[in-house]
């Protein structure tokens, strides 16, 4: 009897991991399902431009309150285009990497007022905005238009060094890793191949113990038959992070408000606002002491708080003073039950806090 030869074929990677992730897909809020695909659902450009830029360099746990907040606030681009942008930076402090936000404003800008609120459908129309590299590019195209593009971020790094063994380090190593993804990448339903790669990465190809007898790339990884999987990807030396000094003044007046300033709209969180602080930057220190306080006040040293940024770290040494009625400067007195609203970063929100205690 003749066997019909599509019974013989053995099913390819990415069939392997559509399949899995047909049944082990992720839940989350800017995601259409396979099951939401077969009724018919499909993606919002917008919704996968805001969750990708908002995961860069943050967890999928992080994430998803904000993008829950800011759909609810701005639930088009044309919406986001026209709020202010110190209201962006509101909703967006504590996320981090403060340049994706004012990029965030760029982008929905240049998207509702030169391609009538309809995001570009190839990676090449979505590079040429504000914000979107490579990688962000990539995923738009793939999971909001179905494009067969090779999307790569921390997740699919790792499976696929593992399933090639790629003994070359990175980020040297990104090039071939991209090659192979393309390749990978089938014509058919490449968003959600893209996200079951990050998925698989995210639940299964763990950094640290991954569960390979779970994986539905086990029989094709050659780092599992022939090494360690936790060896991979290989990585070159991390450089060692500088520390610097800075200090941060927390001024409150009568009425118990705390003083506020706007950074620079551009550089480290620019745009943000901050407790006054001295001249501390990725490169150099700034004063740590008493004498660069922007008012003369009574006041009280509330020890160091530590903040770790990409490339540096800061240590803010803290003073406090209340009943200050004027302040040098440029700024505003904040009512205590609004600072929590204010566009403060992480690290101002550890001085403030470290000032109250």
């Amino acid at each position: 009897m003749q066997v019909h030869n599509s019974l013989n074929k053995i099913p390819s990677t990415a069939e392997k991991l559509l399949a899995w992730y047909d049944n082990h897909h992720r839940e989350l809020p800017w995601r259409v399902t396979p099951p939401m695909a077969a009724r018919g659902i499909t993606n919002n450009p917008y919704h996968v431009w805001l969750s990708e830029v908002m995961l860069q360099q943050t967890t999928v746990q992080a994430v998803k309150a904000y993008f829950e907040k800011f759909t609810a606030l701005w639930p088009r681009v044309e919406d986001l285009a026209a709020a202010p942008e110190e209201d962006v930076m509101k909703a967006w402090a504590g996320l981090g990497y403060y340049a994706r936000a004012r990029n965030l404003k760029k982008c929905a800008e240049a998207v509702a007022s030169q391609h009538g609120g309809r995001f570009p459908n190839t990676e090449e129309g979505l590079k040429a905005l504000p914000g979107i590299g490579d990688y962000t590019a990539a995923a738009i195209a793939a999971i909001a238009f179905n494009r067969q593009a090779a999307v790569m971020d921390g997740n699919v790094e790792r499976v696929i060094a593992r399933l090639y063994a790629i003994s070359d380090a990175l980020p040297g190593a990104k090039p071939a890793m991209r090659a192979l993804v393309q390749t990978l990448t089938p014509e058919k339903r490449p968003g959600d191949f893209a996200q079951a790669m990050m998925d698989l990465g995210a639940t299964i190809c763990t950094p640290k113990r991954p569960a390979c007898m779970h994986c539905p790339l086990r029989e094709d990884c050659i780092a599992l038959a022939s090494d360690d999987p936790e060896r991979f990807p290989v990585k070159a030396p991390k450089k060692e992070r500088p520390v610097r000094l800075g200090a941060a003044f927390v001024a409150q007046n009568s009425n118990g408000d705390i003083w506020l300033r706007r950074r620079a709209p551009s550089g480290l969180l620019g745009g943000m606002s901050e407790v006054p602080t001295t001249d501390w930057n990725s490169r150099r220190d700034g004063a740590t002491e008493l004498t660069a306080a922007p008012c003369p006040a009574d006041w009280r040293a509330c020890g160091v708080v530590t903040h770790i940024f990409t490339h540096f770290e800061l240590r803010l040494s803290v003073f406090h003073a209340q009943g200050v009625e004027q302040v040098d400067g440029h700024g505003w007195w904040s009512p205590l039950t609004e600072v929590d609203g204010e566009a403060l970063p992480t690290v101002m929100k550890k001085a403030i806090n470290a000032a109250m205690s």
